[in-house]
């Protein structure tokens, strides 16, 4: 009999085929996240000063109000016009495909940014981009959204935001630069703390 074989049987034996194994637990994004996540360009979910092309940007905070400097987002939006994008490329750019994901890492400062697009209304919703943000010390991520200001009629009856308080609405609404850009931070913790969804 082979190595092989008798390897084989004691993993059987340790494993069987009906048992049912526990989910690996949550882990820190930790310092060096850049390996395997980092690839040209995966901020630029629309090709830079193209017509329509903006920038979110921000800066993401932690409990005490100061800058992550090694976080990471990863945003999603629909095309302008409310389309969901089912393209190929988010991780091989081609400057004119648009995916609708990105991804970003904040500098030293704790600054994150995207070229992108406004995103449209899906079925008549109020527009937003889905978020998600990995920073030290979360054991798994978390999920939110960057609503655009305007429309206030969609955002008023958006079912998310008609079940916060004003301040907790607050921190899923996205603020528009005199550039037309948008601006958006997310805090962690605290006072000012970003409405975070459960999955």
């Amino acid at each position: 009999m082979s190595e092989t074989t008798d390897t084989r049987r004691a993993a059987d034996a340790r494993f069987p085929a009906d048992s049912r194994l526990e989910p690996t637990a949550g882990q820190t994004i930790g310092p060096f996240f850049a390996f395997g996540l980092q690839y040209p360009k995966m901020h630029e979910v629309a090709f830079p000063h193209t017509p329509g092309a903006i920038v979110l940007g921000g800066t993401v905070f932690d409990g005490a109000g100061a800058p992550i400097p090694d976080a990471c987002v990863e945003i999603w939006g629909a095309d302008t016009d409310g389309t969901i994008p089912r393209a190929r490329g988010s991780r091989r750019r081609d400057d004119h495909t648009f995916t609708g994901f990105g991804r970003a890492f904040t500098n030293d400062e704790g600054h994150f940014e995207f070229w992108t697009r406004n995103p449209g209304p899906i079925d008549g919703t109020a527009p937003f981009f889905a978020a998600i943000v990995f920073a030290r010390g979360l054991p798994n991520k978390l999920h939110t959204r960057i609503y655009l200001p305007e429309d206030e009629e969609r955002l008023a009856a958006d079912a998310l935001l008609s079940a916060l308080a004003p301040d907790e609405r607050a921190t899923l609404v996205a603020t528009r630069t005199p550039d037309g850009h948008l601006r958006h931070d997310i805090h962690l913790q605290g006072e000012k703390e970003t409405v975070f969804l459960a999955y």
